[in-house]
């Protein structure tokens, strides 16, 4: 993306942007670590009848899928082809969820303390660590080509299933981006999930994630171009961790906490999970890369405190007290729509003429994961609502009330 085609982005953004929002951060409430500022929601501009009516509402709308993790998974994903988890799986808490408006937890209930797997929002993460590379110069331009940015990956295979013999004349090193098709694929297109790259990692073969209906088109379906065709994939997905986890040359957990969740003073009881096997020498060293997901276990790991931190980080658009940690020219790149309208970078989920969110303001965007997992960012209430484990088709429903309370 051009710089000049940045500025001018940036520029509408902050003229868009609400009186809330173009205070001078000082005057804003941050939260210090291991605490969190609570207010009435009248003494927030806030209907606490209206309000009560919302949570009433997230809570009996439940997911379906059962509160074991194991078992939800077989249920779903675990259908697809080389469909096996391959990584932790928790069982799941009680509905649960933050009210945070103008920095202040205005509501909560069920087990907001309590570790759970985030899924997909965990994409949030692994774009960030990306988003702070490019901001330091370590990628120069999310239009480069990522093939130029790695190096040949030596898999770590601490005990070897077969002889020398039986592997003769095989690759002992993995090129991801060394094929036609590949090399073409750009930062850009795998944070927006328009890549289509082509390939096996970590034993899950890029069609069989979300595969077609009809399996006769499996291996045989024709392959769009880098960057024309948005689809959510998780082997691709996983593919930008080991790429950034190339670039950063430590392991991705270090540099979140160090880079980011340190600084928006996050607990200490998140962990960031890979596969058993996906793990590579980097420097010599065993280092395991994360996943974006729980497509098949593993991914984030977090407290709804924490989440809310992310969430309140975003509506400011990367800035935490003093700190730029994401610069404004990522989030202006992030919350731009690409091929698909309602998606920007991972896993910034845009409501790009209320598609998304249909009781939702325009501005209004999303950090998603199944479960479903939600951190809905309201710039223009100030507001941040974490909601864990309701149903999928009740979120519609649950923001209109949640807007509705606003008064």
């Amino acid at each position: 993306m051009k710089q000049g085609i940045i500025q001018i982005i940036s520029v509408i953004t902050m003229v868009a942007c609400t009186s809330t929002m173009i205070l001078g951060q000082a005057e804003r409430y941050f939260p210090p670590l291991n605490e969190w500022e609570e207010a009435s929601a009248a003494s927030q501009g806030m209907n606490q009848a209206l309000l009560d009516e919302a949570i009433s509402y997230a809570q009996e709308q439940e997911s379906s899928k059962p509160r074991n993790m194991e078992v939800a998974h077989y249920m779903g994903f675990g259908k697809e082809p080389f469909g096996y988890p391959i990584g932790p799986l928790k069982e799941r808490g009680e509905p649960t969820g933050l009210i945070i408006k103008n920095g202040k937890i205005v509501a909560s209930w069920g087990e907001p303390e309590r570790v759970d797997m985030t899924h997909s929002v965990s994409k949030t993460f692994l774009s960030s660590v990306v988003g702070i590379a490019y901001d330091r110069g370590m990628i120069s331009d999310v239009d480069d080509q990522v093939g130029p940015y790695m190096a040949p990956i030596s898999f770590y295979h601490p005990l070897p299933l077969m002889n020398k013999a039986d592997g003769f004349d095989s690759n002992d090193l993995f090129e991801p981006f060394a094929s036609e098709h590949n090399r073409k694929i750009t930062w850009d297109h795998l944070l927006r999930q328009t890549s289509n790259w082509q390939g096996t990692l970590w034993g899950k073969p890029d069609w069989a994630d979300r595969p077609d209906k009809d399996p006769s088109k499996w291996l045989t379906a024709e392959r769009p171009e880098p960057g024309t065709v948005y689809e959510y994939n998780d082997t691709r997905v996983n593919l930008l961790a080991l790429a950034i986890q190339n670039v950063w040359r430590k392991p991705l957990p270090q540099v979140l906490k160090e880079e980011f969740m340190d600084k928006i003073h996050a607990s200490s009881s998140w962990r960031w999970h890979g596969y058993e096997n996906s793990w590579i020498l980097l420097d010599g060293v065993p280092v395991q890369v994360v996943s974006g997901g729980g497509h098949w276990g593993g991914g984030m790991f977090i407290n709804a405190y924490d989440q809310a931190r992310l969430g309140y980080l975003t509506m400011n658009r990367g800035r935490w007290e003093d700190q730029q940690i994401l610069s404004e020219e990522w989030v202006t790149m992030a919350m731009t729509p690409g091929v698909s309208q309602t998606y920007g970078f991972m896993n910034w989920f845009l409501n790009t003429d209320q598609e998304l969110i249909k009781t939702a303001p325009t501005s209004a965007f999303a950090h998603f994961g199944a479960g479903t997992n939600m951190v809905y960012v309201d710039p223009e209430q100030d507001l941040v609502a974490v909601v864990r484990w309701i149903d999928r088709k009740a979120i519609d429903g649950f923001v209109e009330k949640l807007v509705a309370a606003v008064e």
